[in-house]
């Protein structure tokens, strides 16, 4: 889909504004290819320059970060927290701490989440943040006094009913409860709304640490129900071995699919009996291996160095990793070896080549901020749990899971058929979330 002329010229402009961040670049021209069809109805939608405003963030924070590893040796990283819109609720979304993070891909990650949190309906806005530190291979000591020093700038900024960071790659429960206590250090104030993610003994959610990669197959559940197909008796692959490909590989299985290969940054674990979840749990989140240590615990899994998963035959992929991950080449692939279906666990993890492939294939294709919105979501059920110092049971939290994926589901398929791209699931999640923030900053003002 073309962009009218109009369109055209906000994209250039974004890109001479936001000069070297690709990322970004790539999340704003998938959104405004895909509204085109909304633009066309309603031109109403491009007064007050509502598309420029949606570009633009609100608020962009970047600072330094100076701790000290167990050795007593001084390092300086750069930490990052971006507000896009607000117009739903407080911002809201990860901290990510890896080496590959910096401004552009903060606003990638912000700005995908503008349709994300709009998606479940939840009244939360959009932000995103993290550092360009590697928290892998580094002691608890020295993550935490990470940790610290990155709250003692960031907590300037969030609160429950302005900004409510959760975790991402590089950040779980332990990255979680160290930022709360610095945060709680400071402040004085134990404010358990202000972060998302947290222990259950500090105000976390059940089903939280499962909800991403619960809530990716529920919508793999609904999108393949759509075809007259279910999960039972398809095999799939996985990239990824974090918290979203565990729980995904353990939710698929649950539900008869057999997930046959799943990987990390080293290489892939390849076990046609199907990925053990309790072992694969035992290798990342106690051990803190690489999955080579995996095939030493499994006799039927091979670990292949060096290389991606996507040369495995399978019904289902579900690339759980990072962005671009998946290219042109290992989608047809995946195709050429009879893939059905593909839904996104991470952020862009599939290229724009690669998801063309997908479509010409008519492959089912889930995006990223309609099927991996269940953390979030979930979240948000963690913050109405905090405000009112409660606590859901597991089985409750998970049907309130369960119920706002297939509401997403429904919500991107039928705005695909009423915009005349019926099955089109990255148009329909792109326009029912660019309809709900605007009608929203149309009610407030324009803010």
């Amino acid at each position: 889909m073309t962009l009218d002329a109009a369109t055209s010229a906000l994209y250039q402009d974004i890109v001479r504004r936001n000069p070297a961040e690709t990322e970004f670049h790539q999340a704003v021209t998938e959104v405004l290819h895909s509204i085109q069809p909304a633009l066309r109805r309603d031109p109403a939608l491009r007064d007050a320059r509502l598309l420029e405003r949606l570009c633009e963030p609100e608020r962009q924070t970047m600072f330094r970060v100076v701790w000290t590893d167990d050795s007593g040796a001084a390092h300086v990283n750069r930490g990052f927290r971006v507000g896009f819109s607000s117009a739903l609720g407080p911002y809201k979304g990860g901290l990510r701490f890896h080496p590959t993070v910096n401004l552009g891909v903060v606003k990638f990650l912000a700005f995908e989440q503008i349709f994300k949190n709009a998606l479940t309906g939840l009244g939360i806005g959009a932000g995103k943040g993290g550092a360009d530190f590697d928290p892998s291979g580094r002691s608890d000591g020295e993550v935490m006094r990470f940790c610290q020093a990155y709250m003692t700038e960031l907590y300037r900024h969030i609160g429950a009913q302005t900004d409510v960071p959760a975790g991402d790659i590089g950040v779980g429960s332990r990255e979680i409860g160290y930022l709360f206590g610095q945060y709680k250090r400071i402040t004085n104030r134990f404010e358990t709304g202000t972060l998302t993610g947290k222990d259950l003994d500090i105000g976390g959610s059940l089903v939280r640490p499962e909800a991403t990669g619960y809530g990716v197959v529920y919508f793999l559940e609904a999108m393949l129900a759509k075809r007259g197909q279910t999960l039972d008796g398809k095999t799939a692959v996985l990239s990824g071995s974090g918290n979203v490909a565990q729980h995904a590989i353990a939710k698929l299985q649950q539900m008869g699919a057999t997930v046959v290969a799943c990987s990390d940054s080293s290489g892939y674990v390849h076990d046609p009996e199907g990925i053990r979840p309790e072992v694969l749990a035992e290798v990342k989140q106690v051990r803190r291996r690489k999955l080579d240590a995996y095939a030493e615990l499994v006799p039927s899994a091979e670990y292949i160095p060096g290389k991606a998963p996507w040369n495995v035959p399978c019904d289902i992929a579900v690339p759980s990793a990072t962005q671009n991950e998946l290219t042109e080449a290992d989608a047809v692939t995946l195709v050429k070896n009879g893939l059905i279906a593909v839904a996104e666990g991470a952020n862009m993890p599939c290229t724009p080549q690669a998801l063309q492939v997908f479509q010409e294939a008519e492959v089912a294709f889930a995006p990223g901020k309609a099927a991996n919105a269940g953390g979030v979501a979930t979240s948000a059920l963690e913050m109405q749990q905090n405000a009112s110092r409660g606590r859901w049971a597991f089985a409750e939290t998970d049907e309130k899971l369960a119920a706002t994926m297939r509401d997403i589901h429904d919500t991107c398929l039928a705005t695909a058929d009423d915009y005349g791209q019926s099955g089109d699931y990255v148009t329909g999640a792109n326009i029912a979330g660019f309809l709900k923030v605007t009608s929203a900053m149309n009610t407030l003002g324009l803010i």
